[in-house]
C-alpha cells in the first residue's frame, strides 16, 4: 500500500474515532417536579417514632403466621412469577442490543450443479462440458459503525427497559406483601368478630334464660321470650355470615400466596403491636426509594434514548463487510490454497427522500418522550398525595380506635346495669335488648376501627417504598441509597 493510501486511511479510522465518541439525540436530565421538601402531615403524625423501618416492614408485626404468607406469596404468586420473566425477558434484549457493537460471523456454504445447453446460438466445444459443479465455503461477516450513537442510544433504551422490568418486579412484590397483609388483617378481624360474637351470645342465652323463667314466674309475658329469642337468632345469623366472610379471605389468601390448599387457624387481631410511625420532618425525597417511580423515570430514560435512536436514522450509515473461505469444482480441492475466495469493502446508506418517513419518526419518538415526562411527573405527585393521605389516616385512625374503645366499655357497663335493673324488676326488657345491641355494634366497630389503623399503617410502608429512615444529622435518607437513573439499585 502507498503511504498516500496509508495517511487516507490513518485520516478515516481518525475520524471515525471521533465521531464514535459523539451521540445524536439529548442526553437525559431529571425533569423538575415542584414538590414540597417534606411532608405536611407528618409534622401533626402523633407518637413519632424516629425508630428506622426496613423493607420487610411486615416484621414489625411480629406475627408468624404472617410472615411464613408473604414469604409463600413472593415464592409462588403468580403476578410475582410473571413479573419475573417479564425481568428476565429485558435483560435477554439488553444483551441482545449489546451484541450490535460486534461484528456478526456467519458460516455459509453452497453446493450446486447445472447444465449448460448445447444448442444454443454458440454451441459449446466438444471438449467442454456442459456440465458445471460448484462449492463453496466462506465465513462472512458484516459490521455497523456507529458514528452517530445509533448503537449506544439503542443499548441506552434497552437497559432503562430493563431496569424498569426490575422495577416492575419490585413493585409487585411490595403491593402483594401490602395485598397479603392486608387480607390476614382482614381474616383476623373475623375472627376477633367471631370471639366477640360468642361473647355476645352468652349474653343473649342468658337473657333469654332470665325471661324465660320470669314467665314461668309470672314476672314477665311472652313478648320478653319472643323479642330475647329474636334477639338471640338475629346473632347466630351475624355470626353465619363472619364465618362465610371469613372462608372467602381466606380463599382470597390461598389465591394471593399461590396455595389453593392454604389453611389459617383462628387468631385475634387485637393481639397484634402497632408498628411504628414515622418521624416529623420526614423528607419528600424519600419517594426515591419506590420503585414505581423509579420505574417511570427509566421509562422516561428510555424514551429519551430513543430519540438519539431515530435522530441517527436521518445521518449515513456506513457498514464494513468482508468473505474469507474456499471455492471450487471438486471437493478434494475445495480447502486447498488455490481454492481460496476473499472480499471486502464498505458500503454507505443515507436517505435522500422518503416523504417525510425518518423525520416523522423523530417527532413520535420526541412526542413519547414529552408523554413519559407527563408520566412521571404525574407518578411523583400521586406519590406525595399518597404519602400524606396515610399519615392522615394513620393519625386519625389511632384517634378513632380511641374513641371507639371508650364507646366499647361505656356499652358493656350500661349493659351489665340494664341487665341488673331487669332482673331486679326497674326496668322493661326493652332495656336489656337495647343494650345488647349496642354493646355487639360497638365491639364489633372496636374492632373494625383497630383493623382500619393496622391497614392504614400498612398504606403508609407501601406509599414510602417499604420504610423509611429518620431525618436526624445521623441517618443518611433513604434516597442517597437509591441508584441513578440508568443504573442497578443495589
Amino acid at each position: 500500500m502507498q503511504r498516500p493510501e496509508l495517511k487516507t486511511l490513518a485520516a478515516a479510522l481518525s475520524a471515525a474515532l471521533l465521531l464514535a465518541g459523539c451521540a445524536v439525540g439529548p442526553d437525559y436530565q431529571r425533569p423538575d417536579t415542584a414538590l414540597p421538601e417534606r411532608f405536611a402531615q407528618a409534622e401533626a403524625t402523633a407518637q413519632a417514632s424516629a425508630t428506622a423501618v426496613d423493607k420487610e416492614w411486615w416484621t414489625l408485626f411480629q406475627d408468624a403466621t404472617l410472615n411464613n404468607l408473604v414469604a409463600q406469596a413472593r415464592a409462588y404468586n403468580t403476578d410475582l412469577l410473571l413479573a419475573v420473566a417479564r425481568l428476565e425477558e429485558a435483560d435477554g434484549l439488553v444483551r441482545e442490543a449489546n451484541s450490535a457493537f460486534f461484528p456478526e460471523i456467519s458460516a455459509q456454504g453452497a453446493s450446486s450443479r447445472s447444465r449448460i445447453s448445447s444448442v444454443t446460438a454458440t454451441p459449446l466445444p466438444a471438449s467442454v462440458d456442459p456440465v458445471r459443479v460448484n462449492h463453496r465455503a466462506v465465513l462472512a461477516t458484516s459490521f455497523e459503525l456507529d458514528l452517530w450513537g445509533k448503537l449506544r442510544r439503542a443499548s441506552e433504551a434497552a437497559r432503562a427497559q430493563a431496569l424498569a422490568s426490575r422495577y416492575n418486579r419490585d413493585t409487585v412484590e411490595l403491593t402483594l406483601a401490602g395485598q397479603v397483609t392486608q387480607a390476614y388483617f382482614t381474616l383476623r378481624a373475623y375472627d376477633a368478630q367471631l370471639v366477640a360474637a360468642q361473647e355476645s351470645l352468652k349474653s343473649r342465652e342468658e337473657a333469654l334464660t332470665i325471661a324465660q323463667n320470669r314467665q314461668r314466674g309470672g314476672l314477665a309475658s311472652a313478648l320478653d321470650v319472643q323479642q330475647a329469642e329474636t334477639n338471640r337468632a338475629t346473632l347466630l345469623a351475624q355470626t353465619s355470615t363472619l364465618r362465610r366472610q371469613r372462608a372467602l379471605t381466606l380463599n382470597q389468601l390461598a389465591l394471593l400466596t399461590g396455595r389453593p390448599d392454604l389453611t389459617v387457624a383462628a387468631g385475634d387481631l387485637r393481639t397484634l403491636p402497632l408498628p411504628p410511625v414515622p418521624p416529623a420532618g420526614l423528607p419528600s425525597t424519600l419517594l426515591e426509594a419506590r420503585p414505581d417511580l423509579r420505574q417511570a423515570e427509566e421509562l422516561l430514560v428510555s424514551a429519551n434514548a430513543q430519540i438519539g435512536v431515530a435522530k441517527a436514522a436521518l445521518f449515513p450509515t456506513i457498514s464494513l463487510t468482508g468473505n474469507l473461505g474456499s471455492e471450487s469444482q471438486s471437493l478434494s480441492s475445495l480447502f486447498t490454497s488455490p481454492a481460496s475466495v476473499w472480499s471486502y469493502g464498505a458500503g454507505l446508506t443515507m436517505p435522500i427522500f422518503a416523504a417525510g418517513k425518518y423525520v416523522s419518526r423523530l417527532d413520535q419518538a420526541t412526542a413519547r418522550q414529552k408523554q413519559a415526562v407527563a408520566t412521571y411527573q404525574k407518578a411523583v405527585q400521586t406519590a406525595f398525595k399518597e404519602v400524606n393521605d396515610a399519615l392522615v389516616s394513620v393519625r386519625e385512625a389511632g384517634e378513632g380506635e380511641a374513641a371507639q374503645q371508650t364507646r366499647a366499655d361505656a356499652a358493656q357497663k350500661t349493659l351489665e346495669l340494664a341487665q341488673l335493673r331487669y332482673k331486679s324488676g326497674y326496668s322493661p326488657f326493652l332495656e336489656v335488648l337495647d343494650a345488647q345491641r349496642t354493646a355487639n355494634d360497638a365491639q364489633m366497630d372496636l374492632i373494625s376501627a383497630r383493623q382500619t389503623r393496622l391497614s392504614a399503617t400498612v398504606d403508609l410502608f407501601k406509599s414510602l417504598g417499604g420504610g423509611w429512615q429518620d431525618s436526624s444529622p445521623r441517618n443518611a435518607p433513604v434516597a442517597a441509597n437509591a441508584a441513578a437513573p440508568g443504573q442497578p439499585a443495589n
